[in-house]
């Protein structure tokens, strides 16, 4: 048992277990406090990627998609084609993948690839993407680019590139997957996806006040 130093008496078993059981409520409070205020945060995350939007014709510099999925880059070289943006970067190519590869997958004209679009093969995750493109914006001298990539990733990419170019004005165009709560019933990856995005998401706004690099 303890002791008090002060008076070389043993310190009261019941008064341990009471100091015992209020620093365990205390944990147990700021716990319960943490589950909580992480599920309200993962509601409004939820609530704001689901109800993205495309903006109706947009117009920009210079048009970015991250890869992760065809339709992005499908949607990227229509918005191109249709002169929303001057030029197109293609960010995070694997290596073994063309321009030429890419241009077939889009059914897109060899003159638009020739002129008017950059495969940019360095990046690795979100973190890469935002570094070439910054890259490649300041290399153009670009000031307003429209962000193309999937809805539930759209807050960490602008988070990522807004802190690698804190000077552009990027305009998100997102690609809208079906995100409804029928979409998720019929397929529960969805939700650990969109969970998953949101701790990442977390992770990248920490660093301002955390200092850590992830």
């Amino acid at each position: 048992m303890g002791e008090d130093v002060s008076t070389g008496r043993e310190f009261p078993r019941g008064r341990l277990i009471r100091v015992a059981r209020y620093f365990l409520r205390i944990i147990g409070f700021f716990i319960l406090a943490a589950i909580a205020a992480f599920g309200v945060g993962f509601l409004i995350f939820y609530e704001h990627v689901a109800s993205m939007k495309p903006p109706a014709n947009p117009k920009a510099d210079a048009i970015v998609v991250l890869t992760g999925g065809y339709q992005r880059i499908d949607l990227a070289v229509q918005l191109l084609e249709g002169g929303a943006g001057q030029r197109l970067l293609i960010s995070g190519v694997n290596p073994a993948t063309t321009g030429n590869h890419l241009r077939l997958l889009t059914k897109s004209s060899a003159g638009l690839f020739e002129c008017c679009v950059d495969i940019g093969h360095d990046a690795l995750d979100t973190a890469g993407n935002a570094s070439e493109t910054a890259r490649w914006i300041r290399s153009h001298h670009y000031k307003t680019v429209i962000l193309v990539t999937n809805n539930y990733h759209m807050p960490r990419s602008l988070a990522e590139i807004r802190r690698a170019d804190d000077h552009s004005d990027f305009i998100p165009y997102p690609v809208e997957n079906g995100l409804s709560l029928d979409d998720i019933s019929q397929n529960p990856l969805l939700l650990r996806t969109l969970a998953s995005e949101y701790i990442k998401y977390l992770l990248v706004e920490s660093r301002e006040w955390t200092g850590l690099t992830i």
